[in-house]
């Protein structure tokens, strides 16, 4: 296996549904920008996702591709900290799903939460397809071809990683048990020197007969430092541990991120389904006119009515954007009919406009350079290649497909 550690390697993607809206920014890329200083971050546009469910019309995906990923740079996602790509551009996707699909039961794609959910919930739509139906294992595919250790998701997105740990399981029961596995496992642990070994043995055995977790990570810490082993003996001595073979793909951990506490402007969650959302880029004036036309407190028929903040939409979006004075303000004005709805509101349209006007002005520059948007891309895209030409040619050696 390639020198990648797996633990320090990050994976995500987004669909390419057009320009994005603040939902996104506080859910997903403000998470991203944060994680790219900390992981090798991967950070994908899910075209191909894009079709499993608008394949009938694809007309919008190449704008949307290139407005979203204006988005990302206009959050902070930086392509020199990170590798921005576009999924189709990486075929080797493709073969990598295609590959597990041959071993990957039906049942598990039938039994994934969302399959059915999203039905019910598209039903104006044709998704008897194989592509609507083998989506997370594409999902898989995207994030085992880069052997990334955790996916950032939502803890209703947890299921979707479950299935690519399954997959990476049974991808590495049946390929990694190579011919005298467990020999060539044994030479490895005596070239690490008697401590090390020593200290191997008796942590495999705390892990294997005891379950103890915290003696598996101190083991694949200790193989980490090995000097003295070649990178195939470390895999094999990963594996060997967990009483399995060689590990070709590995497990991936899902990195649960905080749950977005941004609402829209119905006080539901920001959604396009709920047309209710603020763009990220969107212009002030235009911003200031939906926070103005917000429905408040149905309490509130007059001016001098007292209201409650907890049954207002706008409550919600003070939570996020405004400091506790400005709060305290809100509660104690809105509660005595001390101010009107559209004073209440001012401070929030000022906080939120503020907010988007470095965003705008990063925007701004690449919307005025679309080919410096491309080349970014384009060298994203050979940076995920050659990550997943690294992948692919284990894959293929493994399953016997690379006929030297």
């Amino acid at each position: 296996m390639s020198s990648v550690d797996s633990q320090q390697r990050v994976l995500s993607g987004m669909r390419p549904t057009g320009k994005l809206h603040l939902g996104h920014y506080h859910g997903v890329l403000k998470n991203w920008v944060k994680l790219q200083h900390e992981y090798e971050c991967f950070f994908f546009v899910a075209d191909w996702h894009a079709l499993t469910t608008n394949y009938d019309d694809p007309s919008a995906i190449e704008a949307s591709v290139w407005d979203m990923v204006i988005d990302w740079l206009a959050a902070g996602v930086n392509p020199g900290s990170s590798t921005m790509f576009i999924q189709s551009k990486v075929p080797e996707h493709a073969e990598l799903h295609l590959l597990l699909s041959m071993i990957t039961p039906l049942g598990w794609l039938e039994r994934v939460p969302t399959y059915k959910d999203q039905q019910e919930k598209l039903r104006e739509k044709d998704l008897a397809t194989y592509g609507f139906l083998g989506y997370p294992l594409l999902q898989s595919a995207d994030i085992l071809m880069y052997r990334a250790g955790r996916v950032p998701v939502g803890a209703d997105q947890v299921s979707h990683v479950e299935i690519t740990r399954e997959v990476a399981r049974r991808f590495n029961h049946i390929y990694g048990r190579e011919p005298g596995f467990e020999e060539q496992a044994e030479g490895a642990i005596v070239k690490m020197g008697k401590k090390n070994a020593k200290l191997y043995r008796s942590l495999k055995k705390r892990f294997q007969e005891e379950g103890d977790l915290e003696a598996l990570e101190t083991a694949r810490a200790l193989l980490k430092e090995q000097q003295n082993i070649s990178l195939g003996d470390r895999e094999r001595l990963y594996g060997y541990i967990e009483g399995g073979g060689k590990v070709i793909l590995p497990e991936p951990q899902p990195l649960l991120t905080p749950e977005s506490k941004m609402p829209g402007l119905d006080g539901q969650k920001m959604s396009k389904s709920y047309h209710n959302t603020i763009g990220l880029r969107e212009e002030p004036d235009s911003v200031a006119q939906k926070i103005r036309t917000m429905q408040t407190d149905p309490q509130r028929v007059r001016l001098t009515d007292p209201g409650e903040p907890e049954k207002c939409p706008v409550w919600g979006l003070h939570e996020v954007y405004s400091d506790e004075d400005t709060k305290q303000w809100v509660q104690a004005g809105c509660r005595s009919a001390g101010i009107g709805c559209l004073e209440c509101k001012k401070p929030l349209i000022d906080s939120i406009v503020e907010e988007q006007r470095p965003l705008h002005e990063r925007a701004a520059e690449y919307e005025s350079s679309p080919d410096l948007v491309r080349a970014i891309i384009e060298e994203g895209c050979e940076r995920a290649r050659d990550a997943a030409r690294d992948t692919l040619e284990e894959v293929r050696e493994a399953m016997g497909l690379s006929y030297r």
